[in-house]
């Protein structure tokens, strides 16, 4: 009987699952947790799963650590934790919930609350105190809201507030991610204008397409617009990420394959970095910066790659690429969506890859940011992931430059 090349790959992804915990389990040291949501099948409406593996510290490599659980709806977007790492949150769109989740020391996710938005959920953060939830939603208009979080419960909405292009308050603009300050004394939001940037359909306004929001937090939960806020934001901003020591923020702009940098300035305000934007692959979709703040790692999409810059510590300007030594590309699985660098180490990024329904794992070298690929990946997961996400495990330092 001849497979498929749909289901080649579901069992070579299978085997190397089973190969990498066959592998590992002599010597097994698990330094972290990873989390991925899926579907549980092909199905439009099929419920929503987070996966969870356990990471060996040593090879990178994955093993299955928990039954899946369900996501509390269908079609989950997106996920993000408490800085502590106790709570983990999903956002779902098949039923517009947002689901809270306690994780336990052995990784295992206990469902706690969860509440329903009056509209569809896209991205999802956290502020490192642990107090408030900040959820960008809408299919036909963008808006942040953010709600309070007491002990991980998931409270009342404290703010919301409905994001408009200056001028063109009548466009329909799609919001696309969002992201807290390390020092939580800001919050930014990249959508764009579907009215100016819409292909394959009809534009009817000639705005810029695409926007960076900034606000302002206070202790009483209070968002004020920064100055210059909307920035530009190329075409459509897909990703966005903020540096350790919240000097900076990077923007991915999926349809001109850049990177925007922009130097977050004392009063939470922003500018455009020096010599910006940067070249990135075709369709950048995810971006990420390793626990020390030293390089920066991408997901491209359409490339099916993962591109790695070193950051300027004095400008924050992302140098030449360093994703592998002799600038040989590094391959994921079809798709890659969603990325992120492990938090115990610093050493190891896995990449969500929504139709090859696996996660690719990288080995990182802390001495120049170059990255290799794991053993036995990629790892299967369920249907279409569209985020992962990772917890440490264990008290481990960060790892040097060598």
């Amino acid at each position: 009987m001849k497979l498929s090349k749909s289901s080649q790959l579901v069992l070579v992804s299978a085997i190397g699952l089973v190969l990498a915990s066959f592998l590992t389990a002599c010597n097994l040291v698990t330094i972290d947790y990873v989390y991925v949501a899926s579907s549980a099948g092909s199905s439009s409406g099929s419920a929503g799963q987070i996966y969870t593996y356990a990471v060996d510290g040593s090879s990178g490599a994955l093993r299955s650590a928990a039954s899946p659980v369900s996501s509390g709806g269908s079609g989950p977007v997106a996920m993000a934790t408490t800085s502590d790492y106790y709570n983990l949150y999903v956002a779902n769109k098949g039923n517009n919930s947002v689901v809270h989740f306690s994780i336990s020391t052995d990784g295992v996710l206990v469902p706690k609350d969860n509440i329903t938005l009056p509209v569809t959920p896209v991205s999802i953060a956290v502020n490192p105190a642990g107090t408030y939830l900040y959820v960008v939603s809408g299919t036909t208009s963008a808006t942040l809201t953010e709600y309070a979080l007491s002990s991980g419960a998931i409270g009342s909405a404290a703010a919301t507030i409905s994001l408009k292009v200056p001028g063109f308050t009548a466009d329909t603009l799609l919001a696309t991610g969002v992201t807290v300050l390390a020092n939580g004394n800001a919050v930014y939001v990249t959508a764009y204008d579907k009215s100016a940037y819409n292909p394959g359909g009809t534009t009817t306004s000639d705005a810029n397409p695409g926007w960076l929001f900034g606000f302002a937090t206070s202790s009483g939960g209070a968002l004020t617009p920064v100055t210059g806020s909307p920035y530009l934001a190329g075409v459509k901003p897909s990703a966005l990420t903020t540096d350790p020591v919240s000097r900076f923020v990077f923007v991915t702009d999926y349809a001109s394959n850049e990177l925007i940098g922009y130097t977050v300035l004392s009063t939470s305000a922003l500018q455009f970095m020096v010599d910006g934007p940067f070249k990135t692959g075709n369709e950048p979709t995810s971006i990420a910066i390793d626990p020390r703040g030293i390089f920066i790692y991408l997901s491209n999409s359409l490339d099916e790659t993962v591109s790695a810059y070193s950051i300027s510590l004095p400008t924050g300007a992302p140098t030449a690429d360093v994703s592998a030594a002799g600038n040989t590309a590094i391959t994921t699985d079809t798709d890659p969506v969603s990325l992120v660098v492990e938090p115990a180490l610093g050493r190891f990024v896995y990449t969500a890859n929504y139709e090859g329904n696996s996660v690719s794992g990288f080995k990182l070298n802390p001495s120049d940011g170059t990255i290799q690929q794991t053993q036995a990946t990629p790892y299967p997961t369920g249907a279409n992931p569209t985020a992962v996400i990772a917890i440490p495990h264990g008290n481990h330092p960060l790892s040097s430059p060598e």
